[in-house]
């Protein structure tokens, strides 16, 4: 029996106001939504990481350190060890994300931000789940305030078993990202894609690229 942990979060926000700068009174002109996918054997693995992260840089292990407070050696650093982990372990750690260009998406999409969060997932771990027995999917319980709860799980749940055909078990468990250092892995991921789309600071995708391709939507 296979079983896959997927461990996600995100970057970005999802205001559509872009008659402002970001950061000064506008909104994000990209979301990103990030995965760390594990196996059985491996789960354990991206949390070492994080612990070299937190001793080496000497990051208060009482709060949580996020991409966005990062500096760009700490940046570096995290996609070098990231690399290096995925390299050593093919197959049983991967990294994934998927990004929409926010000012492509369209006017009645906005309407409903839960459905466009829902699909974005979708698209970026069905194929993926489709794939195990059992997945335990493990989101952040604070990223995106949309009332996604129960509706992303029904959703991915049905997707699997009606639209896929397979008999995959969904478990999924929120989580707060600050007990989790795997869910931190994710949102430095994400940070790193985020990163590239939205500020055009690419270094620690270039330093990951053999590892982690982001894919973007709407783009046009």
């Amino acid at each position: 029996m296979t079983k896959l942990f997927i461990f996600l979060d995100e970057s970005g926000d999802l205001g559509w106001k872009f008659d402002l700068p970001y950061r000064d009174g506008g909104s994000s002109r990209y979301l990103t939504i990030s995965a760390l996918l594990a196996s059985e054997q491996s789960v354990r693995l991206p949390a070492r990481v994080m612990r070299k992260l937190y001793d080496k840089f000497k990051w208060p292990t009482d709060k949580e350190k996020k991409w966005a407070r990062m500096t760009p050696e700490e940046r570096l650093e995290f996609a070098r060890l990231a690399a290096k982990l995925c390299a050593g372990n093919a197959g049983s750690i991967q990294y994934v994300s998927i990004t929409a260009k926010k000012e492509n998406v369209m006017p009645h999409i906005r309407r409903d931000p839960n459905k466009l969060y829902n699909y974005m997932i979708g698209m970026l771990l069905l194929d993926h789940m489709a794939r195990a027995d059992e997945v335990i999917f493990a989101p952040d319980d604070r990223s995106i305030k949309v009332q996604s709860g129960n509706s992303l799980h029904d959703y991915l749940q049905t997707q699997l078993w009606m639209e896929r055909g397979v008999a995959t078990e969904l478990k999924t468990v929120p989580c707060d990202s600050s007990k989790n250092l795997c869910v931190q892995f994710a949102d430095m991921i994400s940070g790193i894609a985020q990163g590239h789309y939205e500020d055009r600071s690419s270094e620690p995708l270039r330093v990951l690229a053999r590892h982690f391709r982001p894919f973007l939507i709407y783009n046009r």
